[in-house]
């Protein structure tokens, strides 16, 4: 699975996975992909894609920012037990969700964590983490103020993103200057038949205080913004 070793024990962890989001979806709406080969290309191999770019370090602390059904953080972990995976969410009944999927799957190295994206970079993972990680969340501009906190010096954050991802560029990157960041690449990720990407961005120095601004702030006033042409 791209360019790692998906073993038995990964493989039934993909498939305990599915049956357990099959079971909450009924109930709480996690994923329109109820296709079982479709969630495999959507889900499972779009998230654990950037393995094949060599983006994450063994051992690497990782946060899935906004996890949601627990994309792309869950495959990530499963595929590569190796990395240590924080899936934060602002809703109980996701966790509740990703906490019956870890305690069935065994998973010791998951954690799952209920809180804002702005609130949880003030904590104690503030600029803990080696890369920090979002799909489908925000555009760029704000997933720089909700991700970039929490990547320590020399770490990096991955926003997964499809074709639009271009008109998003120059707003986002100038946003991550403001943070402490700067842009590294746009990597296409090797799935037939679909035009994603993940950008990435390296933490070169401390973000400022005063980022994250409170909770709702970013995505009402996001940073980065570029004056109109006339």
């Amino acid at each position: 699975m791209m360019g790692v070793a998906a073993d038995e024990t990964a493989l039934d962890r993909f498939e305990a996975f599915h049956a357990i989001l099959d079971e909450y979806n009924a109930r709480m709406d996690l994923t329109a992909v109820l296709d079982e080969d479709e969630r495999v290309d959507r889900h499972d191999l779009d998230s654990a894609a950037p393995l094949a770019h060599g983006l994450l370090a063994q051992g690497a602390k990782v946060i899935d920012v906004g996890t949601g059904a627990g994309f792309p953080g869950m495959p990530l972990a499963i595929a590569r037990p190796d990395l240590k995976v924080t899936l934060l969410d602002s809703q109980r009944k996701r966790c509740d969700f990703l906490s019956a999927v870890c305690d069935e799957l065994k998973l010791p190295n998951v954690t799952v964590l209920h809180a804002r994206a702005e609130d949880g970079a003030r904590g104690a993972l503030r600029e803990q983490m080696d890369v920090a990680v979002a799909r489908a969340v925000a555009p760029l501009n704000v997933l720089a103020e909700y991700l970039l906190p929490y990547v320590r010096v020399g770490g990096r954050m991955l926003c997964w993103k499809g074709p639009a991802v271009r008109e998003e560029m120059a707003a986002g990157e100038s946003a991550c200057k403001m943070l402490g960041g700067q842009a590294e690449g746009l990597y296409r990720l090797p799935i037939e038949g679909r035009e994603h990407y993940v950008h990435s961005a390296i933490k070169i120095s401390a973000t400022a205080r005063r980022y994250p601004r409170k909770s709702g702030t970013p995505s009402k006033d996001p940073l980065g913004i570029l004056p109109q042409k006339p």
